[in-house]
């Protein structure tokens, strides 16, 4: 059994090893020869009678080619030639099915050195957004195949090569049988073939056409003296179970070369905790005298029971399985015939089959989500984008560029944010967007776009933001819908960076500002500070709002006054204006200008008229209390905002001093990251990390960067984790009459006893989403791990975001779909290390 692959290749591989019997219907398979040119080409090979046709229309990308031809002289016709992949790091072939039908899926690899190179590849091959099983060829002219048995959840499926090295992936033939439901009943599990083995008396492997689902039965060439081979010329009966054992398998059978000794078989797996299932065919082909029985035990793993007292059929195939999961004994896995008292003849067995269960933890994003996606990729010729291909959210790690996801535990992932700008896009607006339902942010922005600016965008309920501007053959006039839901402020329309003539009937959108407005106002604000600069003005730091008026212009502004006295606000002030010079984000405070004017330094920003969250949160500003849906899109904008600064800048900055008091809202409540003096460039010779004085906020500091002084992107995760905690608890950070002071000590103390309510903002009166709390409160443990290397990157942290947002507008608008929980158990694993437990 340990050298069942390499023995079945060689068997497979050769001609005149399969009898030639004439055709079944094939119409349930799909029988894929990689690389075959031309396209539209088709052949049957001569030892199967299978037709190959060319992959050509299942997949977008990839180079085909052909092995050596000295090697192709003892193969089968489908593994002369192959597809390579030598671009992307994973591609993907598709193919449109039927939901909940059951597939073998087979894929064959033979490297016969196309590329000339004589060097083996490795990668991985995927079934959908999960890992089916790496590929290791054995030599240059070995063909190694990975066969599988999948219930398919969509009506659509990818089979994916994944670059896992340095060398190129390649497939030589995809083939895909449909199998009926009956078979293999292992409740809607994946299973992976580990081998599947039967006894003739010579060394002939079967597989289609005796085998109608063209499974391959590999004969046990293990020279043992333990055991040995019968067979009859009578015909066997194998209709009475649904599995379709091949008549030249069911004639055939196993048993002890000692009548006396029982029958055992060993299997070893590289992966200690294997699951397993065993399909074992029996039927009794000898036949026996009157008083003559073949009764066994059937155990496995040194004496577990699987059957008692089995008695096979005569003439007659019947198959047993175990009903619940074996598992191996650190990799070995034994399994053991042996004859009963009562029995004259000794156990025998037909054939078996041993699977693994591929454990599938990823979901397929949303089925109609991901339609749309393959349709707008069609739509707009985005069929080259070169990681565009599989599942559009899953795995995160090879999500479509352009794409923000969410991702919530059993539920398949939705699209939040669809980025095209900059993509050559023609032609009108698709309403495959429209499917998109959980849609938040819309890009299209500087393509060629033309035609209206379709009504299906305001029937958006999730859309909030939506950038239409550089497509100069787009029609500006917004439709009625639309214009409601942006007097509603419900909704912001980008739909060009110059200012509208006085004649366009255009109504309030988001336009950029112009560089002349931005000198002027600069101007205006220097003259202003110039004349109250006898004002005394302490050492350190004062921002305030200002309101400046000159004639019929009025602006308001924020001004953030600085003096030359203190060095390290100096320092404070040069860094901030050469980061905000830079930087231009809408969730980061914009600086409109600065004044350098001898004794006076002053920078100017765009005013946030509703002040600070922290102030907002204690309810100074206007005396209410942010509802759990503004925290929630506060905390997203605000991860957004420091989310661009890790991954959007060049290089990256690291804030250094991330809380509430240095997140600002505006007159529409949208957040703003600000104060940038203590922010540092992180990426230095490649580093992903700086040494640099400690700097930051008590409370707030990271306490790894505190005690190694090593400033990374981490330490801004910590600082936020600590600001996610107060937007859900609304407590101090610290507070010496708490139980634990620090807030996140305080928190992982009352989670002990599992109940949510003990740590959310009372005054909230649970009018929340209880799972979204949780899973903000699991988000926010997770960003205030001690361990810095086991905290989330910010791009994890706003996609986590969105979902709690998505959660909070599904329970407003009365459509949420999962029971809210009132508590759990956690366990935390000591006081310093949060880390929930399962819900």
């Amino acid at each position: 059994m340990r050298s069942f692959h390499a023995f079945l290749l060689l068997l497979i591989t050769s001609y005149g090893v399969f009898e030639s019997v004439p055709a079944q219907d094939q119409s349930e398979f799909i029988s894929l020869a990689c690389g075959l040119v031309p396209t539209n080409e088709t052949f049957t090979e001569r030892t199967t009678n299978i037709t190959y046709k060319s992959d050509a229309s299942y997949i977008d990308n990839g180079f085909v080619g052909s092995i050596n031809d000295v090697y192709k002289s003892t193969l089968q016709q489908q593994a002369w030639n192959l597809r390579s992949f030598p671009e992307g790091e994973r591609n993907c072939y598709n193919f449109n099915l039927t939901a909940d039908r059951k597939y073998l899926i087979r894929g064959t690899f033979l490297y016969g050195n196309y590329d000339g190179r004589s060097q083996l590849p490795s990668f991985d091959l995927h079934i959908g957004p999960n890992k089916w099983t790496p590929v290791k060829l054995g030599g240059v002219a070995t063909l190694s195949f990975h066969e599988m048995i999948h219930v398919l959840t969509q009506d659509r499926l990818q089979v994916c090569l994944v670059k896992t090295g340095e060398t190129t992936p390649f497939i030589s033939s995809l083939e895909l049988r449909r199998l009926p439901r009956g078979m293999y009943p292992q409740s809607g599990r994946s299973l992976i073939l580990f081998g599947r083995i039967y006894y003739p008396p010579t060394l002939l492997a079967v597989r289609y056409d005796e085998d109608i689902h063209d499974r391959v039965w590999v004969p046990d060439f293990n020279s043992t003296d333990q055991r040995r081979s019968i067979s009859t010329d009578l015909f066997v009966n194998t209709s009475t179970y649904s599995y379709d054992v091949p008549q030249v398998v069911a004639k055939s059978a196993c048993v002890p070369a000692n009548d006396s000794q029982p029958l055992t078989f060993y299997l070893k797996f590289n992966d200690t905790n294997a699951l397993l299932y065993v399909y074992m065919h029996f039927a009794e082909i000898q036949n026996l005298e009157a008083d003559e029985i073949r009764e066994f035990n059937i155990s496995y793993n040194g004496g577990q029971r699987f059957m008692s007292n089995f008695r096979p059929p005569k003439f007659s195939i019947k198959t047993l399985s175990n009903p619940q999961l074996v598992s191996s004994l650190d990799g070995n896995f034994n399994l053991t015939f042996k004859r009963t008292r009562n029995s004259t003849r000794p156990p025998l067995i037909n054939a078996f089959e041993v699977y693994q269960v591929l454990k599938l933890p990823l979901l397929d994003t949303d089925q109609d989500e991901a339609s749309a996606m393959v349709n707008i990729k069609t739509s707009y010729e985005l069929n080259k984008k070169i990681s565009w291909q599989g599942d559009p959210c899953a795995p995160e790690l090879y999500r479509w560029e352009g794409l923000n996801c969410s991702y919530i535990d059993s539920e398949s992932p939705r699209i939040l944010t669809l980025n095209l700008t900059e993509n050559q896009l023609t032609g009108t607006i698709t309403p495959e967007i429209s499917k998109l339902t959980q849609l938040i942010e819309l890009d299209l922005s500087n393509n060629d776009l033309s035609g209206d600016i379709p009504d299906f965008l305001a029937d958006m309920k999730s859309l909030k933001l939506i950038k239409l501007n550089g497509n100069p053959n787009l029609n500006t006039i917004i439709p009625e819908s639309l214009q409601r839901r942006l007097k509603r402020n419900s909704l912001t329309l980008i739909l060009r960076e110059t200012p509208r003539k006085e004649n366009e009937k255009v109504p309030v959108v988001a336009i950029a500002v112009s560089v002349a407005v931005v000198l002027t106002l600069t101007l205006i604000v220097i003259f202003f500070v110039v004349r109250r600069k006898k004002r005394k003005i302490k050492n350190g730091t004062r921002s305030s709002n200002q309101t400046i008026i000159t004639k019929d212009l009025r602006i308001t502004t924020a001004v953030k006054m600085l003096s030359r006295s203190s060095a390290q606000g100096y320092k404070e002030f040069k860094a901030e204006v050469e980061l905000l010079s830079r930087v231009h984000h809408r969730h980061l405070v914009g600086l409109v200008g600065y004044c350098n004017d001898g004794e006076n330094l002053a920078l100017i920003y765009e005013y946030m008229a509703n002040g600070d969250l922290k102030e907002n949160m204690s309810g100074k500003c206007g005396g209410n209390i942010l509802s759990w849906e503004s925290r929630m899109q506060v905390a997203v904008e605000a991860a957004q905002g420091l989310e661009y600064l890790h991954n959007g800048c060049e290089p990256p900055m690291v804030h250094r001093d991330v809380k509430t008091s240095n997140i600002l809202l505006n007159e529409r409540s949208q957040a703003k990251l600000a104060d940038f003096g203590l922010s540092r460039s992180f990426a230095i010779d490649g580093q992903g990390h700086v040494s640099t004085a400690v700097a930051g906020t008590p409370g707030y500091l990271d306490p790894e960067y505190y005690r190694t002084n090593w400033l990374s992107e981490t330490s801004d995760v910590y600082s936020f984790g600590v600001v996610l905690l107060e937007i859900i608890t609304n407590q101090p950070v610290i507070d010496k009459n708490r139980e634990e002071p620090h807030i996140t000590e305080w928190v992982g103390f009352k989670l002990t006893n599992g109940d949510i309510r003990s740590i959310v903002d009372p005054e909230l009166k649970d009018d929340y989403d209880t799972n979204g709390a949780w899973k903000v409160v699991e988000l926010a443990l997770a960003c205030v791990n001690p361990s810095s290397n086991r905290r989330p990157t910010m791009a994890h942290v706003v996609t986590e975001l969105n979902e709690c947002v998505a959660l909070e507008v599904a329970r407003r608008q009365g459509s949420e779909k999962m029971n809210s929980l009132g508590s759990f158990k956690i366990s935390l694993s000591s006081a310093s290390d949060f880390a929930p437990g399962a819900r």
